[in-house]
């Protein structure tokens, strides 16, 4: 008699899963005693919960992975170059998560009217290559003007270190 295309088991004959098992337990080398040291218990992971300050480096390191990964739209002033603002000795690059936080970048200026053009520019991009292209200490500015706008500062682990104010590398 078959069943699924194997014979079915009989008083005689057991199953193939029975003889799989069988295979296995005879390559698996034979269990050896545990220490005292293996049977103690393994401590628990630290309760005390993570503070503030942690959590917060943790949800800046995800952002600032994410703007690494995307395209961000960087627009041109009006002699070609991206455009910049410096505030307190850095200069940021301004880019914008999209066309909307551009327009709206654009008002606050008082300069809607005219024609803003950009480019696509991949976040990591900016950080790694444009901005060690600046003049002094540099950063990059997301969606400034609005209240979800970001900083990525001029320092370690944002941008090279050779341009990381907080090594001493810009002139």
């Amino acid at each position: 008699m078959r069943g699924n295309g194997d014979e079915t088991t009989g008083p005689d004959r057991p199953s193939r899963l029975t003889e799989l098992v069988d295979w296995h337990d005879a390559e698996r080398p034979a269990a050896r005693p545990r220490t005292t040291a293996e049977k103690a218990p393994r401590p628990s992971p630290d309760p005390t919960p993570p503070d503030q300050l942690t959590i917060a480096r943790r949800q800046f390191a995800m952002l600032l992975g994410e703007f690494r990964r995307t395209a961000v739209l960087v627009p041109f002033d009006a002699y070609g170059s991206l455009w910049t603002a410096e505030q307190n000795g850095v200069r940021w690059i301004c880019a914008f998560s999209d066309e909307e936080a551009l327009a709206r970048f654009a008002r606050a200026q008082g300069d809607a009217r005219r024609e803003w053009t950009y480019r696509t520019i991949l976040g990591a991009r900016l950080l790694d290559v444009m901005v060690p292209m600046l003049p002094g200490p540099a950063g990059v500015a997301l969606d400034a003007g609005s209240e979800g706008g970001m900083l990525f500062p001029p320092v370690v682990g944002i941008v090279p270190e050779s341009v990381a104010v907080d090594l001493g590398g810009t002139e």
